[in-house]
């Protein structure tokens, strides 16, 4: 038994970038008897925070252990170098790799991309996190790249970013234990692939599918069989047609009993 059977609420990790508010919204319009919590947590940790069951789900970066979570993708970000606003980087649109080889690029021990150093010159010192490696930037001692996200959601008014068109890129996924695949989970799952109110998948429309194992209870719906069941089998289109075709020779049979008298 998992923790979202035992207690009245689901519990949704997600890590720094990551923005679950809509289907937060959509969770508390259809399951309001559910409290859904909202845990942050460190990407570092997010997997981690799962496999104790501290969280029944995730929105966390891949990749994750496949041998034992289970993982949905649903978005891949723009990669960016943050910036100051008066930088030369500032006249591209975009820029590569090869545009940064002598710059100086942070990388924060909270990194999330796959590599083992940024291309360019290593600075002096490794941040310990994204937001400290974005006050260095905002210093002027050098430039980060990280997820879009990340970008926005640690904003600065002297800072910006540009794409950088070539470099690692990070994506999002809905994670969480394969052998813990509760009701719960099911339901979220549905929310987050766009599954409407009214879909059979799931639990999240519970009266429609007992409407669809109820079907004589519809109204109108089941009376053509049994108006075809008390005409022999045939619909009743049919059984009209056939006596007014017919009707030349129901004259003959009433014409018997004269000939017999």
């Amino acid at each position: 038994m998992t923790g979202s059977q035992e207690t009245p609420s689901f519990r949704l990790a997600y890590v720094p970038g990551a923005t679950p508010a809509k289907w937060a919204r959509i969770w508390n319009e259809r399951l309001p008897d559910t409290p859904l919590a909202l845990l942050q947590v460190p990407a570092e940790d997010a997997p981690e925070m799962l496999r104790a069951g501290e969280a029944d789900a995730g929105l966390v970066r891949l990749p994750v252990d496949r041998t034992f979570f289970s993982a949905i993708p649903l978005y891949t970000e723009t990669t960016v170098v943050v910036v100051p606003k008066d930088h030369l980087i500032t006249a591209a649109d975009e820029v590569t790799l090869a545009d940064l080889a002598d710059e100086v690029l942070f990388h924060p021990l909270d990194d999330v991309f796959d590599w083992d150093s940024p291309p360019g010159e290593s600075a002096f010192e490794r941040p310990a996190t994204t937001p400290d490696a974005i006050e260095l930037v905002a210093a002027g001692v050098g430039l980060l790249i990280v997820p879009q996200s990340l970008a926005r959601l640690y904003h600065r008014r002297d800072l910006t970013y540009r794409p950088v068109v070539d470099a690692p890129q990070s994506s999002i996924a809905l994670s969480w234990p394969e052998e813990a695949t509760t009701d719960l989970v099911e339901d979220f799952i549905g929310i987050v692939r766009g599954r409407t109110v009214n879909s059979t998948r799931g639990r999240t429309a519970p009266e429609a599918e007992a409407e669809k194992r109820r079907p004589e209870k519809r109204g109108g719906t089941r009376q053509k069989p049994a108006a075809a069941k008390s005409t022999g089998g045939k619909p009743a289109g049919r059984t009209a047609r056939s006596r007014t075709g017919s009707g030349g020779a129901k004259p003959a049979k009433r014409g018997k009993p004269r000939r017999r008298s």
